[in-house]
């Protein structure tokens, strides 16, 4: 099974209707639909916002949405491409620009179907490595050895918070988990403990 390295943009013009295709990665349900809600927003001029997810490494939490598009010929198209392919844990969607020309259901299917094998075709991905997430504090005296540790533990930051302390919230192959934990106890002589979420 494979993820996603990068996010991926796509975008494609079919009878002058535009479709902007990206995705991302997710890991889970939640984080898929918080996503979707983003660009949405992001995108509140189009027409249309299409998406389907596949979470899990046996793609066991699915999703997707025509977002008014005729049912059956925009979010189900996608996902199975999504369900045929060895990525797993990612939110496609689809954004559509309508340009005066309809595509009828036939056509709508085609032009979904087209923009996820597109954005499968260019994306950058490695073989997926169970993770875990995680947040924790650091004093700001230990800030930069702790950012080098993370580093060479491939932790993915998501979020950094500077208060008291610099919260630090993101994710690592979850073998690495014990080691992190190991090597914060031993740097902040016990003063760093990690919260591990799902």
């Amino acid at each position: 099974m494979l993820e996603l390295l990068a996010p991926v943009r796509v975008e494609l013009m079919i009878k002058n209707s535009r479709f902007l295709g990206e995705a991302f990665s997710v890991l889970s349900a939640e984080e898929a639909r918080e996503l979707l809600r983003e660009q949405k927003a992001r995108y509140a001029d189009s027409s249309h916002v299409v998406h389907a997810f596949v979470v899990g490494t046996e793609a066991t939490i699915l999703g997707c949405s025509d977002d008014g598009e005729p049912p059956g010929t925009a979010g189900r198209p996608m996902l199975e491409v999504l369900r045929n392919s060895e990525l797993r844990n990612v939110l496609l969607t689809v954004t559509r620009w309508f340009g005066g020309t309809k595509l009828g259901t036939g056509g709508l299917v085609r032009a979904y179907t087209e923009c996820a094998q597109e954005m499968l075709k260019v994306a950058e991905t490695r073989e997926l490595i169970n993770r875990s997430q995680t947040s924790f504090k650091v004093p700001y005296a230990l800030y930069e050895q702790v950012k080098k540790l993370l580093l060479e533990l491939e932790f993915i930051l998501e979020k950094e918070e500077f208060g008291e302390e610099v919260q630090v919230s993101g994710q690592l192959p979850s073998e690495s988990l014990p080691s992190l934990q190991a090597q914060l106890r031993d740097l902040s002589h016990g003063q760093i403990n990690l919260s591990e979420t799902e």
